[in-house]
């Protein structure tokens, strides 16, 4: 039996994680909130969480709640996990980070606490066809040069980072593919498109967990492949497959779901 500690617990991710936790048959032993969280001190049932009588610890007693884990899951905020991170990654303990918005300078702040001390998973998206929508990105370089490429996400009102950390990641990978060389967020008045440009939209709206497209177009032809997210539970089900994976790795380094599905 794998035993967690999750970071963000009362949160959307965080709640969601620890329900199918409860219900693969994982061992929960703490939740982790920021201060001042009306949950903090109370049991993950108190709570209306989880069945689970785990205490949710405020972060400033991080070691203690991850000290009987094999495994700290988070999804928190980018702050957090600047802070947080490198006193897990102290601690020997193994990592699943899903958290997105964290600038290159925090990314690099969390990797190099992680790179030669302990295995972890680091993913914008813990979804298995997200992951290998990735992998199919990379076969579109086959596509003739007059082939646009455009990318539109949608999330629910209280998402704070746009563009999701998913479509900045295909963002990524089609200009890898493609050649191109900057990004367009939106247009507005006369804004021809330019050959070198990819565009990456954004859309917040209700409660949506997540869909994401990516249209290629021809002068005579469109290719439209689109995930839709029907709840969280599809990427806490994710993040679960990666803590089983990530706990039976002796490497220390940084690891993503490529590395996990393959």
């Amino acid at each position: 039996m794998i035993r967690i500690c999750v970071a963000g617990a009362a949160g959307r991710m965080g709640s969601t994680l620890l329900r199918e936790a409860v219900a693969r048959g994982f061992e929960i032993v703490g939740g982790v909130e920021a201060s001042g969280n009306p949950n903090v001190g109370k049991t993950l049932s108190e709570a209306g969480i989880c069945s689970s009588d785990a205490k949710i610890y405020d972060a400033s007693n991080l070691k203690e709640a991850v000290s009987q884990a094999d495994v700290y899951l988070s999804f928190t905020t980018p702050e957090a996990e600047v802070s947080n991170i490198p006193v897990v990654a102290d601690l020997g303990k193994r990592i699943v980070m899903g958290t997105t918005g964290l600038t290159d300078e925090q990314m690099q702040i969390v990797k190099n606490a992680i790179m030669d001390k302990v295995p972890a998973v680091i993913s914008p998206n813990y979804a298995i066809g997200v992951n290998i929508l990735f992998k199919m990105i990379k076969t579109l370089r086959l596509l003739p040069p007059n082939y646009d490429f455009s990318v539109i996400e949608v999330h629910h009102t209280g998402k704070k980072d746009a563009p999701s950390g998913t479509a900045k990641k295909l963002g990524e990978l089609i200009s890898e593919a493609r050649g191109y060389s900057s990004v367009i967020h939106g247009r507005e008045g006369v804004s021809i498109r330019k050959p070198e440009e990819l565009e990456i939209l954004s859309v917040r709206a209700g409660g949506v967990p997540g869909v994401h497209d990516v249209i290629i177009a021809g002068a005579h032809e469109m290719i439209r492949i689109e995930h839709v997210a029907f709840s969280r539970s599809v990427f806490a089900q994710g993040a679960l497959y990666a803590a089983e994976w990530v706990s039976k790795q002796t490497r220390p380094g940084v690891y993503s779901m490529d590395d996990v599905l393959s």
